[in-house]
């Protein structure tokens, strides 16, 4: 079968009801991808006191990542694709770079997190605006270099960058994720339980609580490739067990977070969600 023919055939050939349900849940998947997060994106624009708070912005950073990740899943996870770098329809590791940038983003929130609740007077002094939104630009710039030396390299030392980049990166980042999770989950319990009740408590809480679900559910839906990929990489297995992206549960899992940890801010966030309605939901609906 020719490149150009196997470029315009769906993931599953419509043959049977479940195939047709398969491509169905993964066009449905992209769409919820994008509609949510855009909506939580416009939400933090629309709002100046957002805007201004640091927490936001990492929100904002995700939410854009995982854009970028729903319209890459409409050719990865609607069309015939493998994304690997033997592959001649591959995205040259685009696709799979915004899911790490999601990664980067909600590991970077978590450290903000911890930082603002363990020392706030400290975090009020170092980590200005400014600051986060260099700290954001930083790791989009390192995630996007480390593509461009991937396909400048050939296949088998880009191949050689993957398996080391991938082993360290994912064990020292999944190790660190874990520790802040236990550290925010005792602060949020014991330490702001002490503190007299005021709305900034309250904030601190609730935030704290938001930054620990959305970790939590990130960790389960990404553990299961992460352990998959150190293996086959240091093991010479096969990485790709399926037909295709889209049809890889391992695959499909860190797009259903992507989906996941947008409707989490707005569930576990009372300013956004309130902004979302009344900002951006309710006016397209009276538009139309």
């Amino acid at each position: 079968m020719s490149n150009s023919s196997h470029v315009w055939s769906l993931v599953l050939p419509p043959t049977s009801f479940g195939n047709v349900l398969m491509v169905l849940f993964n066009i449905f998947l992209a769409a919820a991808i994008i509609f949510l997060n855009v909506s939580v994106s416009l939400s933090i624009l629309l709002n100046k006191a957002m805007r201004s708070e640091n927490r936001f912005m990492y929100m904002l950073s995700t939410c854009l990542s995982d854009i970028c990740s729903g319209v890459s899943y409409y050719y990865v996870g609607v069309l015939d694709v493998k994304d690997n770098f033997d592959s001649p329809l591959r995205t040259f590791y685009i696709a799979p770079t915004f899911l790490g940038l999601s990664y980067m983003a909600i590991l970077a929130a978590q450290c903000n997190r911890y930082h603002a609740v363990a020392s706030p007077f400290r975090y009020s002094q170092r980590m200005t605006r400014n600051r986060t939104l260099l700290i954001i630009f930083v790791y989009w710039l390192y995630a996007f270099l480390i593509v461009a030396l991937q396909n400048l390299v050939t296949i088998g030392v880009a191949k050689k960058i993957t398996s080391i980049g991938s082993f360290l990166a994912n064990i020292f980042t999944v190790i660190i994720m874990i520790g802040l999770n236990i550290k925010l989950f005792i602060i949020a319990r014991f330490q702001l339980e002490k503190e007299p009740p005021s709305e900034e408590r309250d904030s601190k809480r609730a935030s704290v609580y938001l930054v620990l679900v959305v970790a939590a559910f990130f960790l389960g839906t990404w553990l299961p490739i992460f352990c998959h990929i150190i293996i086959c990489h240091f093991t010479d297995a096969t990485c790709y067990m399926f037909k295709n992206e889209g049809t890889d549960p391992m695959r499909i899992l860190p797009r259903v977070n992507a989906a996941l940890t947008p409707t989490l801010y707005i569930r576990g966030c009372a300013a956004l969600r309130a902004t979302l309605l009344t900002k951006v939901w309710r006016p397209c609906c009276r538009r139309r």
